[in-house]
């Protein structure tokens, strides 16, 4: 019994100071999300009545490239934030929403791409992988020249 009233008779051991990370949800990311669901519901909308309600003319076909480019960049939106967050390490800013508009355009443009190339029927799966890693080597080198102005910027 003695063993046991010492144990509670001790005083309470104190608890590591609070770490207070930055925040997961800074501002500009609530605007991009905004901004990605107007364009993905207007984008994916006007896709719809195109397709349905018009003949493929040359107007017509720009027209759906800037649809295709809005929507499939609108969708991307929250999944690229989404990935961005999450392998961004706690203890660091989570990277602007330029940097997320900037990797969703990248999708759209892919997107467009691939469209573009199936116009004369020339698209076929190595020509589609070696335009994505076209842009993720483009992506990869402006990621690294961000994160090493923002290194040599705090320290």
């Amino acid at each position: 019994m003695s063993d046991a009233r010492s144990l509670t008779d001790r005083p309470p051991r104190r608890a590591p100071p609070p770490f207070d990370p930055p925040s997961r949800m800074p501002p500009d990311h609530i605007g991009v999300l905004a901004a990605g669901a107007v364009m993905m519901v207007g984008g994916w909308y006007g896709l719809y009545v195109l397709v349905t309600t018009t003949l493929p003319r040359v107007g017509q076909r720009w027209l759906f490239f800037m649809l295709l480019m809005m929507a499939v960049t609108g969708t991307v939106i929250p999944f690229v934030r989404y990935l961005n967050v999450r392998f961004t390490p706690i203890t660091v800013e989570p990277p602007a929403g330029g940097v997320i508009v900037r990797q969703s355009v990248w999708f759209g443009l892919f997107a467009l791409t691939c469209a573009w190339l199936q116009i004369p029927r020339v698209l076929n799966l190595p020509i589609a992988v070696l335009v994505a890693l076209a842009f993720l080597v483009i992506e990869i080198f402006l990621r690294a020249r961000e994160i090493r102005a923002e290194r040599d910027e705090y320290g």
